[in-house]
C-alpha cells in the first residue's frame, strides 16, 4: 500500500518521526506541495491509495485523476481543503483530527492576553538594551500594565478549547461569561452563558474560540465592535475570517479597541497589505497556537489511528459519511 504525505514539514520539521506511518505501507513524505499547481498535486499522489494533507487542496479534478485513492487523512481539524462531497460520491473516506490541541491553543490565547497586559517581550528587550541600567528609578514601564483579576472575559464558542481558556481565566481571578449555540453542563461549570449582545457590552476581554461557520464569519465587525466597552481587548487564535479586519483595524486605531492578539488572519500566510499589520497595538503571531511538540505528537498519533481504523474496516473521525 502506498502512502503519500503532501505537506509534512509543519507537522514534523524534524523533531518527530514518521515510523508509525512507515509500518503501515510504502511511505513518501513531501515537505511541501504547491497549493495552486494541481498537476503537481496529482503527480505526487500518483497511484497512492492513501494520502495525508494539511493545507494542500484536493479538489474534484484531483480526485478523479487519482483513481487508486481510497483514504484521505487531513492533518488538521478543518477539512475545507478537501472536496468532501466528491470524495463521498467516489467512495473515498476523509478523516480529520478533531481533538489534539486543546491545551496548547488555550494556553496560547492566554499568552497573547498576558503579552498585551505586560509587554514582557518589549520590557525584556529594553533591559538588554541597557534602559534599566541607566534609568534613574529602580523600576520603569513603557506601557500601561493591566491586572486581570476582577475583570470579565467573554468567550465566543465554549467548546473544549473555550472551556480550557475559561478555566485558566478563572484561575487568574476573572469572571467568565460565554456565548455559544450549544449549552453544555461542562460549560456551565466554567462560565455563565449569556446572549451575544450582553457579552459584547460587559466584557473587558473577548476571546474567539468558535468554528468558522456562515453564522460566525465576520462576527467581529463594526456593528458588534460598536456594542463593546471602550478599551476592550480582543483575542483570536481560532479562525481569521471571524474578524472583518478593516473594521478591527479602524477600531484599534481609534482606541475603541485597546489591543488585539491574533494568531490567525483572513489569508495565510499574511499578505503585506493586511490592515492588521499597521493597526495600533495589534499583536500578530504566525498561526502557531497548535504547534508545541506535544500537540503535534498527539496530532500525528490520531492521524495514524485514523488510518489503522480505516484499514480494520471501522473508520473513525470520518467527515464525509
Amino acid at each position: 500500500m502506498k502512502i503519500v504525505i503532501l505537506d509534512g514539514y509543519t507537522l514534523n520539521p524534524g523533531d518527530l518521526d514518521w515510523e508509525k506511518f512507515q509500518e503501515l505501507g510504502e511511505l513518501t513524505v513531501y515537505d511541501r506541495t504547491s497549493l495552486t499547481d494541481e498537476q503537481e498535486i496529482i503527480s505526487r499522489i500518483g497511484d497512492a491509495e492513501i494520502v495525508f494533507t494539511n493545507k494542500t487542496p484536493i479538489r474534484e479534478h484531483t480526485l478523479k485523476s487519482c483513481s487508486q485513492l481510497k483514504f484521505i487523512g487531513v492533518l488538521a481539524t478543518g477539512y475545507d481543503v478537501i472536496d468532501i462531497i466528491a470524495a463521498r460520491e467516489m467512495g473515498i473516506t476523509v478523516t480529520n483530527i478533531p481533538t489534539y490541541g486543546t491545551a496548547s491553543v488555550a494556553q496560547f490565547a492566554i499568552a497573547l492576553l498576558l503579552e498585551i497586559c505586560h509587554h514582557i517581550g518589549h520590557h525584556s528587550e529594553a533591559v538588554h538594551q541597557g534602559k534599566w541600567e541607566t534609568n534613574p528609578d529602580w523600576s520603569f514601564w513603557d506601557y500601561p500594565l493591566i491586572e486581570l483579576d476582577g475583570k470579565t472575559m467573554g468567550i465566543i464558542g465554549l467548546g473544549r478549547i473555550g472551556q480550557r481558556t475559561g478555566a485558566i481565566a478563572r484561575a487568574l481571578g476573572m469572571k467568565v461569561i460565554a456565548h455559544d449555540a450549544v449549552i453544555s453542563e461542562s460549560g456551565k461549570e466554567i462560565a455563565d452563558y449569556v446572549e451575544l449582545d450582553e457579552l459584547l457590552s460587559v466584557s473587558d476581554v473577548i476571546v474567539l474560540h468558535c468554528p468558522l461557520l456562515p453564522s460566525t464569519r465576520g462576527i467581529i465587525n463594526k456593528n458588534t465592535i460598536s456594542k463593546m466597552k471602550d478599551g476592550v481587548i480582543i483575542i483570536n487564535n481560532s479562525r481569521g475570517p471571524l474578524v472583518v479586519e478593516e473594521d478591527l483595524a479602524a477600531a484599534l486605531n481609534s482606541g475603541k479597541v485597546y489591543a488585539a492578539g491574533l494568531d490567525v488572519v483572513s489569508s495565510e500566510p499574511i499578505k503585506g497589505d493586511n490592515p492588521m499589520l499597521k493597526a495600533r497595538n495589534c499583536f500578530i503571531t504566525p498561526h502557531i497556537s497548535w504547534a508545541p511538540k506535544e500537540s503535534r505528537a498527539r496530532l500525528m498519533e490520531v492521524a495514524v489511528q485514523n488510518l489503522v481504523k480505516f484499514l480494520e474496516g471501522c473508520p473513525v473521525n470520518v467527515v464525509n459519511k
